[in-house]
């Protein structure tokens, strides 16, 4: 190896002029036993790789400089190399990107029989960093990841080809761009057109979708076998939804029979979308809106004797980074607290978390310990996540991200 920094960005598709990048003695171990991640301090940091430009294809070698795989490099990151192909002479251009996305395409169309979906989930889709939702004809995509950012024109295209959908809107704002020394930006489309937010029914429901203004991508696809597990319990029962977003516990558990739902956020805008829809479903009688805090609006329920057959927290990620988790789990038991209080006698308790740093064990253990602390006995009926169109790396716990919990409240 040289240090010598190159010119420009070495051609992805060429195998022959990429660079080299090799593990430092005794590390890697999680690498080599499956994991597509190779950390800063795993990696021998020569002058020449760190002037790789962020999203670098490189051959990543072992100490023994063997040749692992293909891998994206970003000194940027603390994540500096991610595995694009385990074949050191793979070609990343735009045949592979459509055999990667086809493969990924072929696995939801097995799963729904809808073209709403998540169609790439990352490093579980052999695509590292890379997300994107589908809309029926709208894509949205999320490159969340330094080498998904610089082909994110290719991307786009071959996501097109594959699909045969007619727009792709590119989603940069994510907080994960960040740590990969990424500059966030406003949603925009880069291919067709979107007239204003997409119809997507789910579970009964009729859902609608901003792709250009809503959190993430506009929708919270994982939450889709969790609406319906909770829709089922919700019939003929109040039910309360907070931290709603769109309204989707409200709006799954309306349709299936609820008699009443209401749904508290503190987006207007969010707010405003559950109501377009709850129209649209024609069940507007049967949904209340109060855009307020929700641990406020909690307290407040409790303090007026309000009750309920159905209570469900979806709140966002309280525990984002080992960091937090500790005041995240604080919240998380918060959470549990107040809204166990709101739950009638033989009532249900959903409860969620899509932090990445709080543990199953731990958001469970967090959850009991504030339902404890509400002075209510429970039975736990359910332990699931994210639906099947966000498949989780086995060899990367951290792909197993939302955490959902039902219980039961003597």
């Amino acid at each position: 190896m040289t240090d010598a920094a190159p010119d420009s960005p070495p051609d992805p598709q060429d195998p022959a002029a990429r660079p080299v990048v090799r593990l430092r003695p005794r590390s890697g171990k999680r690498f080599l036993a499956g994991a597509p991640w190779v950390y800063a301090d795993e990696l021998v940091m020569d002058r020449r790789t760190r002037k790789l430009p962020p999203g670098t294809p490189a051959v990543l070698e072992d100490a023994d400089r063997r040749p692992r795989g293909v891998v994206a490099v970003n000194v940027e990151s603390g994540i500096a190399a991610r595995l694009l192909d385990r074949d050191p002479e793979a070609e990343i251009g735009p045949a592979w990107l459509e055999a990667r996305l086809a493969a990924a395409l072929a696995l939801r169309e097995r799963l729904h029989d809808t073209p709403h979906h998540r169609l790439v989930h990352a490093e579980a889709d052999g695509l590292p960093g890379l997300v994107i939702d589908r809309f029926g004809d709208a894509l949205v995509m999320q490159p969340n990841a330094a080498w998904a950012d610089r082909l994110s024109e290719e991307i786009a295209d071959a996501a097109l080809a594959v699909t045969g959908a007619a727009t792709v809107v590119l989603n940069a704002g994510s907080r994960a761009r960040v740590q990969e020394g990424l500059e966030p930006a406003e949603p925009r489309v880069i291919r067709g057109a979107v007239d204003g937010p997409v119809e997507v029914p789910m579970n009964g429901a009729l859902y609608l979708a901003d792709l250009l203004g809503g959190q993430k991508t506009g929708l919270y696809y994982d939450q889709r076998p969790n609406h319906a597990f909770v829709a089922r319990l919700a019939r003929g029962e109040s039910m309360l939804d907070v931290f709603a977003h769109v309204g989707g516990f409200a709006l799954a558990a309306l349709a299936a029979g609820a008699r009443e739902a209401l749904a508290v956020d503190g987006s207007e805008p969010a707010l405003a979308l559950a109501a377009a829809s709850a129209t649209r479903m024609g069940v507007e009688d049967r949904l209340t809106l109060r855009r307020e805090d929700a641990f406020e609006a909690m307290h407040g329920l409790a303090e007026s004797g309000r009750r309920f057959g159905v209570v469900v927290c979806d709140p966002p990620a309280f525990a984002p980074s080992r960091q937090a988790a500790e005041a995240g789990l604080r919240a998380y038991r918060r959470t549990a607290r107040l809204a166990a209080r709101l739950v009638a006698p033989g009532g249900f308790l959903a409860l969620h978390s899509c932090s990445h740093a709080a543990s199953p064990e731990a958001f469970f253990e967090a959850s009991v310990e504030g339902i404890r602390e509400a002075r209510r006995e429970a039975q736990l009926i359910r332990a699931g996540g994210a639906g099947p169109d966000h498949p989780v790396h086995p060899a990367l716990p951290e792909t197993r991200y939302l955490k959902a919990l039902v219980l039961r409240l003597a």
